[in-house]
């Protein structure tokens, strides 16, 4: 749990596959940014795949990280980025895949207004309700 302005708040940080179906969960305090996550997900990015991710994850070490993997790195850039690198609007399209995940596991109460303060337990009934999700596909 980090502390903000609001109050108490957490990220959750996913990888999922082309189905929307989670691959890898971590969680972040509110106040932590995007970026830091990131090398821990990509590790299981595999060599071929494209990463599609927002701007909170435009960075020289996720691009090169994904250069490393063998992986395409698809993130538009941010306002303040100096260079241009290939970035595709229509394949960024796919990315809603992610936001459909969001979207799934916040029909759960639990997690949807965050009851459990304790971050091991919030991710373990994250990760429940993930298993839940790959069982239905």
């Amino acid at each position: 749990m980090g502390r903000s302005r609001g109050g108490l708040t957490s990220k959750i940080h996913a990888l999922v596959d082309a189905e929307g179906r989670p691959i890898t969960l971590r969680l972040t305090g509110g106040q932590v940014a995007d970026c830091r996550k990131a090398e821990a997900l990509l590790d299981d990015l595999g060599e071929g795949d494209i990463l599609l991710a927002d701007k909170g994850y435009d960075s020289d070490a996720i691009r090169a990280k994904a250069k490393a993997r063998k992986a395409w790195a698809n993130i538009p850039p941010k306002l303040n980025r100096k260079g241009a690198f290939a970035f595709s609007a229509w394949l960024y399209r796919q990315r809603n895949l992610v936001e459909r995940f969001f979207n799934r596991i916040k029909h759960f109460r639990g997690i949807a207004t965050r009851y459990d303060k304790d971050p091991e337990n919030y991710l373990a009934a994250i990760k429940l309700i993930s298993t839940r999700i790959w069982c239905q596909t």
